[in-house]
């Protein structure tokens, strides 16, 4: 049977050698170590939906570009190519597709992010390397699972039949990140997804600068106007951007953009206002 997705077409060694690990049989310590690996090597950003330069969520392209190029992107990209990486490795994998935000809070959307769960050893487990401040680690999927990643609580909750809720604790309690969902998934539907949060007229995809990484002991997150750095267990620091210092966090983020792409990019957020 061939594989809709394309995993056959990943340099798994490319790949892996840009992450800085070695090929390991499956095992949740490897698991970890790769999840981890991944959100600390690659950017969740928007730049090239910002640009107009996007390629599309086709593993060809995804590889080129972050295994290639060391760039990063968004939900779509990382979990196509994390998922690929696993199932090459020899994991269980199955893709997800779920919704942003808290529909008690009215801030929910539609399916427009994409997780992966790997199934290990008879347990099933939420890998989610592309949220925007999303797991180090992955974190058992079952009701009411907690998990620590390094000084950060989340938590699973059943959000109903085959729904699931991935909830991290902030300042002001427990908060919905998202509720993924447990419909059959085929590259279609990343592709009808992806088409709508890249070109959508007023989808903040289109709208905002987002640049956000995890560092040694703090979460950064770079908007158009605004810096926050999260630490664990201490309070957040959210303030707004200042005049030229974009281009600083994106030397600190290591965001490998061509002189012309940071040209490029620079005067769009500077249209922005």
């Amino acid at each position: 049977m061939s594989d809709a997705w394309e995993t056959d077409r990943l340099d798994l060694a490319g790949y892996l050698t840009r992450l800085g690990i070695a090929q390991r049989p499956p095992s949740r310590d490897a698991l970890d170590k790769l999840h981890e690996a991944h959100v600390r090597t690659f950017t969740f950003d928007n730049i090239d939906v910002l640009l107009d330069q996007h390629a599309g969520v086709g593993l060809p392209a995804i590889q080129e570009k972050f295994a290639g190029r060391g760039r990063g992107g968004y939900c779509f990209e990382h979990s196509t190519i994390v998922a690929a990486a696993l199932q090459r490795l020899g994991y269980d994998v199955v893709r997800h597709l779920g919704r942003v935000g808290d529909p008690a809070a009215g801030t929910q959307q539609g399916r427009s992010h994409m997780v992966v769960e790997v199934v290990l050893d008879g347990e099933r487990l939420l890998c989610d390397p592309g949220f925007g401040m999303g797991l180090l680690r992955p974190t058992p999927l079952a009701d009411g699972a907690e998990s620590d990643q390094d000084g950060w609580p989340y938590r699973v909750v059943s959000a109903g039949p085959g729904l699931w809720g991935l909830q991290r604790y902030r300042e002001a309690g427990w908060e919905l990140a998202h509720t993924t969902d447990e419909y059959d998934v085929k590259p279609i539907d990343v592709v009808m997804a992806h088409h709508y949060t890249s070109t959508f007229p007023g989808i903040h995809f289109r709208t905002g600068l987002m640049v956000g990484k995890h560092l040694p002991g703090r979460h950064v997150m770079v908007t158009h106007r605004t810096v926050t750095i999260r630490r664990p267990g201490e309070a957040t620091e959210h303030r707004d951007l200042r005049d030229g210092e974009l281009a600083e966090w994106l030397r600190v983020l290591e965001v490998p953009l061509g002189a012309d792409e940071l040209a490029r990019l620079l005067e769009r957020v500077a249209a922005l206002g």
